[in-house]
C-alpha cells in the first residue's frame, strides 16, 4: 500500500471528526422553507396548527426511542445518564416533562389535547419517518443509536429563534404554551455532551467515523422529510389521498 493510500484510510483526530459532525448542523431542518416561513411569520394559524400536531407523534417517539437505547445498553454509568432524557420528556410525579408542555403548546396554538393525543392529524409521511427513526434505535448498537442523537448539537439555535420571533410574528400563540421550547435550551446542550462523549470514544477508525457521520445524516433525513410532509399537505395543499378524497383518511392512534 503506498503512503497516499495509507493516509486515505487513516482515521481523523477526535477534533477534526467533531468539526465533522458539527458541520452537519449546515443540513439541519432550521434551513427548511416551512421552518424558514416559520421563523418569519409567515405561516398560517392553520400551518403552525399543523406543525405542533405533527411534531408532536416525533415528541412522544422520543422517550420511547431513548427507551430502546437502554434496552440495548450494558454500560450502567450510560443508562444513569440517558435515563434522563426520559425522565425530560415524560415527567415526573411533581414534574412536567416535555410531552405535557408540547400539549400546552398545542393548546396555546389552539388545539385540544384529545386531538394531539389521538394523532388525527399526523400525516403518513411524517408517521413513517418517525418510525424508521424508532425502529432504528431498536436495531442499532446502542453507541449507533446514541449518534443519531446528535442532531441536539444543533437544537438549542431553533428553540431559541422561536422565542426570538414567535411572540412577535405570530401574537395569537399564548406565551405560556412556548415553555417546552425554554426548556429544552438546557436539556439539550447537556445531553449533547453526553452524546458527542459517547460518539468520540466509540467511533475511531476511519469506516466508523464515515458511519457515524451517515447515521447523523440519516437523523436529518428524518427531520428534513417531516417538514417535506407538511410542505405538501400545508402549503401546496396536496394532502395524502387528495385526488380521491377531501377528508383526512389517514389512521388515528387506537386508544
Amino acid at each position: 500500500m503506498s503512503h497516499q493510500q495509507a493516509t486515505e484510510v487513516m482515521p481523523w483526530s477526535r477534533e477534526e471528526f467533531e468539526q465533522r459532525l458539527r458541520a452537519k448542523g449546515d443540513l439541519y431542518h432550521i434551513h427548511h422553507p416551512y421552518h424558514i416561513a416559520m421563523h418569519k411569520g409567515e405561516c398560517t394559524p392553520e400551518q403552525i396548527r399543523a406543525w405542533v400536531a405533527n411534531r408532536f407523534y416525533y415528541q412522544v417517539s422520543i422517550p420511547v426511542k431513548d427507551a430502546a437505547i437502554m434496552a440495548n445498553c450494558h454500560d450502567q454509568e450510560v443508562r444513569r445518564h440517558w435515563i434522563q432524557r426520559i425522565i425530560d420528556h415524560d415527567g415526573r410525579e411533581g414534574s412536567e416533562g416535555g410531552i405535557e408542555a408540547w400539549l400546552r403548546l398545542g393548546e396555546a396554538v389552539g388545539l385540544t389535547r384529545e386531538e394531539l393525543l389521538d394523532h388525527r392529524h399526523v400525516l403518513p409521511t411524517v408517521r413513517f419517518a418517525v418510525d424508521a427513526y424508532v425502529n432504528f434505535a431498536r436495531k442499532a448498537t446502542w453507541q449507533e443509536a446514541a449518534c443519531s442523537s446528535l442532531t441536539e448539537m444543533f437544537a438549542p439555535t431553533i428553540h431559541q429563534s422561536r422565542l426570538d420571533t414567535w411572540p412577535e410574528n405570530y401574537p395569537w400563540i399564548e406565551q405560556e404554551g412556548l415553555q417546552y421550547f425554554h426548556n429544552r435550551l438546557s436539556e439539550a446542550r447537556r445531553d449533547v455532551v453526553h452524546g458527542i462523549q459517547i460518539t468520540l470514544e466509540h467511533f475511531t477508525t476511519r469506516a466508523e467515523q464515515e458511519r457515524a457521520l451517515n447515521i447523523l445524516q440519516f437523523k436529518l433525513d428524518v427531520l428534513w422529510s417531516l417538514l417535506d410532509g407538511l410542505s405538501m399537505a400545508h402549503e401546496l395543499n396536496r394532502p395524502p389521498f387528495h385526488t380521491v378524497t377531501d377528508q383526512p383518511t389517514y389512521h388515528r392512534r387506537l386508544v
